[in-house]
């Protein structure tokens, strides 16, 4: 009689998880059902969807706005069903100052399905300081309304 294979542990999900984000390309994108389960749920500062593929066009959508994007884990935590993570993204601006390499600090919760797959997908980070402070214009808005703010 065949045995069912058994699903991965959570450190080997999150294991998968980190190696997968670290080593992300474009070509990645296409396959994201190998890591979401069917009715995975993303969200973060700028979308939030439901399945693999709607969560493969974010990413792709960013391999098409920023040069050279590269995530470094720091930490990976895991408990459960569930998993946090903080990281760094590592990119370059595609419409802006190229030159210049920018890094994004964020973190995301997540929580694995049954067969170890990623059901959720939180990330969190401050859109304001991490991001809208780094454009041309708009930075330098967002860097005085910080200021004024903070007196």
């Amino acid at each position: 009689m065949p045995t069912e294979p058994r699903p991965p542990s959570r450190e080997e999900s999150l294991r998968r998880v980190v190696a997968f984000f670290e080593s992300i390309r474009p070509e990645d994108a296409q396959r994201m059902d190998t890591l979401y389960a069917d009715d995975a749920w993303f969200k973060d500062p700028f979308n939030e969807v439901r399945g693999p593929q709607a969560i493969g066009r974010i990413f792709a959508a960013m391999f098409e706005q920023l040069h050279d994007p590269a995530f470094v884990v720091r930490d990976a935590v895991a408990q459960g069903d569930q998993a946090f993570l903080t990281w760094e993204l590592r990119f370059r601006f595609r419409r802006f100052d190229s030159r210049t390499p920018q890094t994004i600090r964020g973190a995301t919760h997540l929580r694995f399905a049954a067969d170890g797959r990623i059901a959720m997908h939180r990330d969190y980070w401050d859109a304001a300081e991490e991001l809208y402070e780094k454009l041309p214009a708009l930075g330098a808005l967002m860097r005085w309304l910080r200021r004024r703010a903070s007196h």
